[in-house]
């Protein structure tokens, strides 16, 4: 029996084989699978099976989860497609007989009025019907700052919608440790894990955090929800996901991604990576 792995060619399916593989399970008891598989063709010379999966193409589903045990399902990129696709993915879990889906939702999925969370809440909802489940509800990336520090500091400006809400990010590795903790040991299922960073912060905080790094004075300019968003697509972000990025700034700023749970910490088994280190590890 096996545990898959889905979305393996990305940047968190990708980090949590790697996961796995350090924790000590064989190589070839992970299945990692892609779209395109030629992404992880490495994961395949290092002894992991690598099988085809497509959640838009359901026959593409029973060969790539056969013989499975356990099963981590990374939520889909594309809202509008995000259900039918995971529903697709549910169901194939349970036709090839396996025994738990961890699904990587969002923080506070249930309750959060962001744009993201109805189509985590309604996988976390079809799962309950279905199958054993584990539900990995991640917060933010502190990649999704730390990807924007040569613009910051730049401009001397980190622009947000965030107020003074508290953002409990965490990084992308912290997070895939706990989802390979959960597919490598017992007594996960049933679970609901609110995951976020140790240490949380404000969007001004997180200003200075970087002007402390970098040894430039860097500014927080807080703006209303819709500015920010147009700020975003001047910047060349997509309108679609500028509209996504500025409402969960929206949501933020009435501490919606935050969480004083412990889950990820107890989960890794030590602190997460505090935001001065990752920008520290960024700017190295």
């Amino acid at each position: 029996m096996s545990i898959v792995v889905t979305a393996a060619s990305g940047n968190l399916g990708r980090l949590t084989v790697e996961a796995l593989l350090s924790r000590g399970v064989p190589a070839a008891d992970i299945v990692a699978t892609s779209r395109d598989i030629t992404r992880i063709k490495d994961f395949a010379d290092r002894g992991v099976q690598v099988r085809r999966a497509d959640f838009a193409e359901p026959d593409s589903l029973p060969a790539a989860f056969e013989g499975a045990d356990k099963l981590l399902l990374i939520s889909t990129t594309t809202p509008s497609e995000r259900v039918a696709n995971h529903r697709r993915a549910i169901d194939a879990a349970v036709a090839a007989g396996v025994s738990m889906v961890a699904f990587t939702s969002m923080l506070h999925a249930d309750t959060s009025s962001s744009v993201l969370a109805p189509t985590h809440w309604a996988t976390e909802q079809y799962l309950h019907e279905r199958i054993p489940y584990v539900m990995l509800r991640n917060g933010w990336y502190l990649e999704n700052y730390t990807v924007q520090l040569s613009q910051v500091l730049s401009g001397g400006v980190l622009f947000g919608a965030a107020g003074q809400g508290r953002i409990s990010a965490a990084t992308r590795a912290d997070y895939a440790e706990a989802a390979a903790t959960v597919l490598s040991t017992d007594g996960h299922v049933g679970q609901t894990y609110e995951l976020g960073g140790d240490e949380a912060f404000t969007l001004t905080e997180l200003a200075a955090a970087i002007s402390a790094a970098a040894g430039k004075q860097i500014e927080y300019m807080d703006l209303p929800v819709e500015a920010f968003a147009r700020a975003l697509t001047e910047a060349g972000v997509p309108a679609d996901l500028a509209g996504v990025l500025s409402d969960a700034d929206r949501a933020m700023s009435h501490d919606e991604l935050y969480t004083e749970s412990g889950d990820l910490r107890r989960l890794i088994g030590r602190a997460t990576v505090t935001p001065a280190e990752a920008i520290a590890a960024a700017l190295s």
